[in-house]
């Protein structure tokens, strides 16, 4: 009869023994170890080289729970079609300046991702606001942002502000002091 420590040893090193022959016969890359690591199809490798850190060889984007997505240029794109979508369905009008700015941004975007939607270094070279992992949660923050304001109808706060372009003051716009004067000479 076996002692339990002994029983626990066999156990385990057959367990071993059958899990690394298991691991061996599913391994159809190990002739060529270098696809093992990579996130694109074997037929794909063969057509361009696999740089580290570029394109599909980007393993980390360097932010903290930000992880890389090689989806990242169409989920922009889905994004952003869904806060101009959303806009279009609203009540805003189209003079008010965040439909403006949020319409302009996100048609820019969408542009710079369509013409580039293999080169998601060139999508944030153009769009310059960080990494395309990053573009997708600022579409995903917009949304929420663009629901808020929706919601509470915050165009309808936003007063007219009158704009003096040629302002015609006699002290040419300076308040009371020259430049000549100093305030050290107004205090003697």
């Amino acid at each position: 009869m076996m002692s339990a420590s002994n029983l626990l040893r066999h156990q385990a090193r057959r367990a071993l023994t059958t899990f690394s022959r298991r691991e061996v016969s599913r391994r159809p890359c190990m002739s060529n170890p270098t696809r093992c690591f990579s996130a694109e199809p074997a037929a794909a490798m063969d057509e361009k080289p696999l740089i580290p850190g570029i394109g599909l060889g980007k393993t980390s984007t360097g932010l903290v729970g930000v992880d890389v997505d090689h989806d990242s240029v169409p989920k922009m794109i889905t994004g952003y079609q869904a806060l101009l979508d959303k806009l279009a369905a609203s009540d805003m009008p189209l003079d008010a300046q965040y439909r403006i700015n949020v319409e302009k941004i996100a048609r820019y975007r969408i542009a710079a991702a369509q013409e580039n939607l293999d080169d998601p270094e060139k999508v944030e070279e153009l769009c310059n606001c960080g990494q395309v992992e990053e573009l997708v949660i600022q579409a995903d923050n917009e949304m929420i942002v663009m629901d808020m304001y929706l919601k509470n109808r915050w165009w309808e706060l936003v007063k007219p502000v009158e704009i003096e372009y040629n302002p015609e003051d006699a002290d040419g716009g300076h308040g009371d002091i020259e430049w000549g004067d100093s305030p050290d000479d107004e205090k003697k």
